[in-house]
């Protein structure tokens, strides 16, 4: 029998096919918990970083799939190497572990990446259409893919209209990325500490969203991987409810994203009562007293509004994370760590709330006879408040399948990322067949 080593979204599948699978957490509890629906999953407890447990476990198995934190992959991929075992993962391919290729290739194992949701089904589809419209000789000439992972709307009532399906100091982190992008013909940059000034209103077709859409990291190197150098525009970004990104902005503007060790927030070696919110955001922002009065006008002097109602919206959002109450804090050294803290508390799912999904690319084509086109790609997916997630759904079931193709040997040997119709092509009918699929459509 054929084994596994990865986690419970990409385990049922496998199970049903008669492979095992072992899930590993830095915790015993955790893993075990992850396998407490899965039938014959064997829960075990593992530190990435200690190479020799990592090694132990992954010359048990045939394939290891890496659903951890991105900087940890290319850990997980020397150990594949080592031990000459596969590796699938759904991040983007990073430098490192592009430095790992050759390696790679000589160890004769197969890492495939990119092949959750986003990155993911958005690969499946965008290859779809830009090969569709290739060989009928036309052009893309401009390409836009947004993204957002967020709660259902009867589950989104916070001022952000966010709430925390995974790391909330990743997904802050992610908020500082500077973002890169091709647009009517130039290279444009942005900041990590501009990006949320950037945000504009999207529409979706669906009058029914109210979503505002900004650029996501690095979008130029898609021109290349998705073979269209005709194209002016290349924008793939990030959607969230209308509101989030003017909260966020003001907390960069007030040193919250920082990642600098405060003495002030370092954990007490006592047993010492943490220090309120109200003091800590007046120390951070250097108020001249921890008053809600002052800390405005502290806030006011460090950040900037459209106008009066956004400041208020603002002021609410940020009174609503408790920044100026006497509530205690959860003292994680730096400002990020600490207010993450809180985040994780007040913005998590209740047991019976939904998550939403919302994928979209926007094609602009140039026909061989001239004529012009718009034509979308959509997924709207809501997850189920009695089983999965919709983002556990959607990232570990294109994972799942390609773990199974990976353990049939249907692939090549070396680095690989579903950017061709090969790899695209059969994991978006296998995934067709089970109800998940983006809808296609000519607007214009």
């Amino acid at each position: 029998m054929q084994k596994i080593f990865g986690a419970k979204t990409s385990s049922r599948k496998a199970l049903i096919l008669g492979v095992e699978v072992t899930v590993g957490c830095r915790s015993l509890q955790d893993a075990q918990k992850i396998c407490k629906d899965v039938k014959d999953a064997k829960a075990i407890a593992l530190d990435v970083e200690d190479e020799a447990a990592l090694d132990t476990e992954t010359e048990k198995v045939d394939v290891v799939v890496s659903l951890i934190p991105y900087i940890y992959h290319p850990l997980v991929i020397k150990s594949g190497i080592r031990k000459k075992r596969n590796i699938v993962n759904t991040s983007y391919t990073s430098p490192a572990m592009i430095e790992l290729e050759k390696e790679i290739q000589e160890a004769g194992i197969t890492v495939m990446n990119e092949i959750g949701l986003d990155p993911g089904i958005d690969h499946l589809y965008a290859i779809k259409t830009i090969d569709e419209v290739h060989e009928a000789g036309g052009k893309i000439k401009k390409f836009y893919s947004y993204c957002g992972g967020l709660p259902a709307p009867e589950a989104s009532a916070n001022p952000l209209g966010y709430k925390f399906s995974w790391s909330a100091r990743g997904m802050m982190l992610a908020l500082g990325n500077t973002a890169k992008f091709y647009e009517d013909g130039s290279t444009k940059e942005v900041p990590g500490h501009h990006l949320m000034t950037t945000a504009k209103s999207y529409s979706t077709g669906y009058t029914g969203f109210a979503f505002v859409a900004y650029s996501n990291r690095d979008s130029t190197p898609f021109r290349e991987s998705y073979r269209i150098p005709e194209a002016n525009t290349v924008i793939r970004g990030t959607l969230r409810y209308a509101g989030f990104c003017q909260i966020v902005k003001t907390l960069v503007d007030m040193g919250f994203l920082s990642q600098d060790t405060k003495d002030f927030l370092k954990p007490p070696k006592t047993d010492t009562k943490p220090d309120s919110w109200k003091h800590v955001t007046a120390k951070i922002l250097g108020s001249t007293s921890s008053s809600e009065s002052d800390i405005i006008w502290a806030i006011s002097s460090k950040s900037t509004f459209k106008d009066t109602d956004e400041k208020n919206h603002v002021i609410a959002g940020l009174r609503w994370i408790g920044l100026f109450s006497d509530e205690p804090i959860t003292p994680r050294s730096t400002p990020l760590d600490t207010l993450c803290a809180t985040l994780e508390q007040k913005m998590a799912y209740g047991p019976s709330e939904r998550d939403l999904v919302f994928l979209q690319h926007i094609f602009e084509i140039e026909h061989k006879d001239g004529k012009s086109e718009t034509r979308t790609s959509t997924l709207c997916a809501y997850g189920d408040s009695e089983g999965y997630s919709a983002m556990a759904r959607l990232v570990g079931t294109p994972c799942g399948i390609a773990v199974m193709r990976v353990l049939t040997g249907e692939y090549g040997k070396g680095l690989l990322k579903p950017y061709s119709k090969e790899i695209c092509d059969p994991i978006r009918e296998e995934l067709k067949g089970m109800g998940i699929e983006m809808v296609e459509e000519t607007v214009i």
